[in-house]
Order: structure tokens, then C-alpha cells, then sequence
């Protein structure tokens, strides 16, 4: 049915050996169950395998086998609460064995590739557009101890920015909203579809402020910014197109920012830590 490439799920470690080598058997059951034909080459991201098929009446989609964890496993239950407006529609799913039957979208064209005045309207308009009350299944972000962290680095990073980082964070999550959030929204995770032009997929879940999710959309693309101006008018788009509180988002980028610039650090990410730098310095409140 598929070959899984050697290589692929390694990010996941050893833990994943025994549901990698089960992946064959996996895609053939659920072709039987839902009644699916192989029409195309197997497609791999981190965390995922991506099989072509067409249904029994025809029609396209794809069939979805993720490796499962805290993040995706909450997946297709948000699909289901954004009942396919502005995301990928979710057609079947099996939460036991981590498999979605999903819209067929154009995976060789997104939003990394469009024009970024096009990628910043479309980003934004999900951002307007996603305001679904979030469940109690989904988890709230609690925002880490920053301050530690960075002195278990050997302190990087300067002293008053950690604190001011951690405290923000500490504060906007204890009074976030209770908005169904994708943390990870970003150009690469929209794709071109037929049923509306674009359309997001991969969402990483949680239940918060809807101005949690736009540093991706600033790190992601970072090159093309016109220096510290750009990325002040990027925010600024973002935040207008998207009905946001720009004070919120400002913070929230903030704090996320600086947390990531620490993770970065501690995984020797030297090419990311770049931009998260320049945003924590630059949108600092």
C-alpha cells in the first residue's frame, strides 16, 4: 500500500519506531474502512504521513496518519468546531489510530509562495474569521517560568527583558479569552483549495486569545522585511485585517517571542534565534 522513506519520523525518536514500521498496515486498514483508493505518491512532514486517494464515489481527498501527542490529538476536534470555514474539512476520523480523511487540497501551492500583500490578507481574514467559543477539551496555555529558564542557560538573555516576559506572560494568560486559537498558523499550513481560494491545515490547538497567534506570521517570511519598519508594518496589517487588540497582540508576541528565543538557544536553532530577537526587541511594549 505505502513505503515510508527511512528518515521520515526520526524527529520523534525511538519512541516512534514500532508506530513508523505499523504505518503500511495502518494505511491499508483505513483504506478498507472508508473505502479509499491510492491515487498518488505518499507525501511526509514531521509528524505525519499524507497518502492520495480518491473515495468510493470518486471524489478526492487524502488520507492523514500523525503520530500522537497532547497537540495532535486535538486536531480533528477542531476541524470539526470550524466545520470547514476558512480550514481543511475533516470527512472521517479515528482518534485511537491517529487517522483523518481529509479535503484534497493543492499541496504544491500555499501561501509561502503568494505575493505577501495576498498571504497578509488571507492570514489576516483567518484571524478575523476564527472566533469559535473553544470547548473545555481544549488546553489552555500556561505560560512557562522564563526567568528559570534563562538562568539554566547561563542567563543569554538580559535580565529585565526575561522578567518583564514573564510577568506579561503570567498575566495575559491568567485573563485570556476563551477563543478556539491555532498557535501555529502560518504560510506554509495554507493551501490552495477549490471549495474557498485558500485554506488552513495542521492546526496546533488551544483555547485563549485569538492575538496568541500572530509571531508565526512575523518569523515566518522574516526576509522579506524592510528592517524594523517592515515588521512594524506587518504587525500593523495583521492586527488591523484582523480585528485584533493591537496592545494584546503586541504583548503576546512579546512573550512569545522571548520564549522562543530561549528555546532556541537551548536547541541550537541559530537561524531562528535570529528573528525572535529582533522581535522581542523591536515589538517589545
Amino acid at each position: 500500500m505505502i513505503t515510508v522513506p527511512d528518515d521520515f519520523g526520526r524527529i520523534l525518536g525511538d519512541q516512534s519506531r514500532e508506530w513508523r514500521a505499523n504505518l503500511p498496515a495502518l494505511a491499508t486498514r483505513f483504506c478498507a474502512r472508508w473505502r479509499l483508493t491510492p491515487d498518488g505518491a505518499l507525501l511526509t512532514g514531521n509528524v505525519a504521513v499524507v497518502l492520495p486517494v480518491r473515495r468510493a464515489d470518486g471524489h478526492p481527498a487524502v488520507l492523514k496518519l500523525t503520530w500522537l501527542d497532547d497537540e495532535t490529538r486535538q486536531e480533528p476536534v477542531a476541524l470539526k468546531a470550524w466545520a470547514g470555514q476558512g480550514v481543511v474539512d475533516l470527512l472521517e476520523h479515528d482518534d485511537r489510530h491517529g487517522a483523518l480523511l481529509l479535503e484534497r487540497l493543492d499541496h504544491t501551492r500555499s501561501l509561502d509562495d503568494a505575493p505577501i500583500e495576498e498571504a497578509l490578507a488571507v492570514t489576516g481574514g483567518l484571524l478575523r474569521r476564527l472566533r469559535t467559543p473553544a470547548g473545555p477539551e481544549f488546553h489552555r496555555h500556561e505560560f512557562p517560568d522564563l526567568v528559570a529558564e534563562n538562568a539554566r542557560l547561563g542567563d543569554p538573555l538580559p535580565s529585565a527583558l526575561v522578567h518583564q516576559a514573564r510577568e506579561l506572560g503570567r498575566h495575559l494568560a491568567e485573563t485570556a479569552g476563551n477563543t478556539l486559537v491555532n498557535q501555529d498558523l502560518h504560510y506554509e499550513n495554507v493551501l490552495r483549495g477549490d471549495r474557498e481560494p485558500w485554506l488552513m491545515i495542521d492546526p496546533k490547538p488551544l483555547a485563549g486569545d485569538r492575538e496568541f497567534g500572530v509571531i508565526p506570521l512575523l518569523w515566518n517570511r522574516f526576509g522579506e522585511l524592510d528592517g524594523d519598519r517592515g515588521l512594524r508594518d506587518r504587525f500593523a496589517a495583521l492586527c488591523d485585517i484582523g480585528e485584533l487588540d493591537a496592545d494584546r497582540a503586541r504583548a503576546w508576541t512579546f512573550c512569545r517571542a522571548v520564549d522562543t528565543w530561549l528555546w532556541c538557544l537551548d536547541e541550537e536553532l541559530d537561524d531562528m534565534a535570529v528573528p525572535v530577537e529582533v522581535i522581542a526587541r523591536t515589538l517589545r511594549p
